[in-house]
């Protein structure tokens, strides 16, 4: 059995793989519907955080892939309080054929995974969305035909996407780079994983304070939030930080011109990211959005089919 936990635990063929898999369930579902392959399935879906696309995403493809989802919330389970994450995991493993979960703890993720015996989906937690990622290497893989040797720029708080994105972008032989100010840098742990992925495939990553350098000739932009859920109290401090991280047509001018912009969303635009830019012609984030349901679909045939 199998589980998607972070992309440091699958190989680079086995990416490939679900790659190639998402274009044939997204070319299947435009072409007339996906197979029943889920059908008689039921994901078991562990919400700690608000979510939209993650939600809406994994309880459509399963029901698109004839099968059935249950969002269990955090009034109904909370993890490690009013049961323990173990008790949790074995409960839903009996009524489930999997489970995703959307958390804060990575801990949480990983020991759902070590108790339950279905696989175990990580929806997000606050050190990795590897789900988000691989949408993201859908999306550019469909824009450029291609992965290998591209320059993506990630702009702004190195957070739990870009821990994903760099593993990703090293998994498929592509240059990263990531600016960021000092004390919002990329975890030396995500680094450090990455590296000699990276080397495997003719990957290169590269971290910088300044957005200018790192956006230099760069064929994908992404940026996310400057405050993630669980952070709002350091709000007003992240916002001065990261300020001039700001994606916006000057920096965008700085890249590839024909360099696309991405955003994993929610958006808070005039902050980390421009109105004109979100809604330009260089914009891909809603595209973006949509490949999360297919490469969902993906994954879950991968592990539950």
């Amino acid at each position: 059995m199998k589980d998607f936990i972070t992309l440091s635990d699958w190989s680079t063929k086995e990416l490939w793989g679900l790659i190639d898999l998402a274009v044939h369930l997204k070319f299947e579902w435009k072409s007339g519907g996906n197979r029943p392959i889920m059908h008689g399935k039921t994901l078991a879906m562990v919400f700690e955080k608000p979510s939209l696309r993650t939600r809406v995403s994994f309880e459509v493809a399963m029901k698109q892939l004839g099968g059935d989802a249950i969002r269990i919330g955090p009034d109904e389970v909370g993890l490690g309080k009013r049961e323990s994450v173990a008790d949790v995991a074995r409960v839903l493993a009996v009524y489930t054929q999997g489970i995703m979960a959307r958390v804060f703890d990575h801990e949480y993720v990983l020991e759902l995974a070590k108790w339950a015996d279905v696989p175990v989906i990580n929806g997000l937690s606050d050190a990795h969305h590897p789900c988000q990622a691989m949408g993201d290497m859908l999306t550019i893989y469909e824009h450029f035909g291609r992965l290998e040797r591209l320059k993506i720029a990630y702009v702004g708080d190195g957070n739990n996407v870009a821990a994903s994105l760099v593993l990703a972008a090293a998994h498929f032989g592509m240059q990263f780079t990531i600016a960021s100010p000092d004390g919002y840098m990329l975890s030396e742990e995500a680094l450090e994983a990455a590296a000699p992925i990276a080397e495997r495939n003719g990957g290169k990553i590269e971290v910088f304070n300044d957005p200018v350098k790192a956006v230099e000739g760069a064929d994908i932009i992404y940026t996310d939030t400057w405050v993630s859920m669980g952070q709002e109290k350091e709000t007003a401090q992240r916002m001065d930080m990261l300020k001039p991280y700001q994606v916006n047509k000057e920096l965008v001018d700085k890249a590839d011109k024909y360099a696309i912009v991405m955003h994993c969303l929610p958006a808070h635009r005039g902050h980390e990211i421009t109105d004109d830019v979100a809604d330009g012609t260089h914009s891909v984030i809603f595209p973006q959005a949509e490949n999360r349901l297919h490469m969902q679909k993906a994954i879950l045939v991968e592990l539950l089919g």
